[in-house]
């Protein structure tokens, strides 16, 4: 019984269960993403710089027998998604309130006690 209780606590953990979240929305965002360059940017962007290259697809892009146009590809969706993160992670940085720092107390009573003790001892 005592397996389970652990594996309850590890697996219910704020941390495990954040991470899971966040795997899944990456997969979302990642598809969305993957979308943006396949749908919007290789059709607006990209079409016409291939069609002076002479392909008609990213994908058929190569030299020497080297396919690089799936590369490229996967490199735009890389570069996208740093970006939109980065943009993501400033936008929550900012809206975060700055920590205010405690002013350090001030000594104890017990402390003062002791300060007076000392104070006295040096006289």
């Amino acid at each position: 019984m005592g397996l389970v209780k652990e594996f309850k606590e590890f697996a219910f953990k704020g941390n495990v269960v954040d991470l899971a979240v966040a795997v899944i929305i990456g997969a979302a965002f990642g598809k969305i993403i993957s979308s943006l360059v396949a749908d919007v940017i290789t059709p607006l962007l990209l079409n016409p710089a291939l069609k002076a290259a002479g392909a008609d697809k990213i994908e058929l892009l190569s030299w020497h027998g080297v396919m690089y146009g799936n590369f490229l590809s996967a490199v735009i969706s890389f570069l996208l998604v740093a970006i939109v993160l980065f943009l993501v992670i400033k936008a929550v940085n900012k809206t975060k309130k700055p920590e205010v720092e405690a002013a350090p107390a001030g000594p104890t009573k017990e402390e003062e006690l002791l300060m007076e003790i000392r104070d006295l001892l040096k006289k």
